[in-house]
């Protein structure tokens, strides 16, 4: 006999109330903006490495400069 898997409750990361599909993974609107208010205000960010610019590469879309003193 085959049991029925239950299925999973995702919460809201915003106030942890079970998530609507229809704003899913948010409750409701209300939190979906909280959500992404909070990245429009830099609350939640991405780490990231900003690498130093190498001045001296060369740029392969560029045309090659014919006269380059001038």
């Amino acid at each position: 006999m085959t049991e029925a898997t239950p299925t999973p409750v995702h919460k809201c990361p915003i106030c942890r109330k079970p998530a609507e599909q229809r704003f899913r993974p948010f409750c409701s609107r209300r939190c979906a903006d909280v959500d992404l208010h909070r990245w429009f205000s830099g609350t939640y960010s991405v780490p990231a490495v900003e690498e130093e610019p190498d001045f001296d590469a060369v740029d392969p879309d560029e045309p090659a400069r014919r006269n380059a003193d001038h």
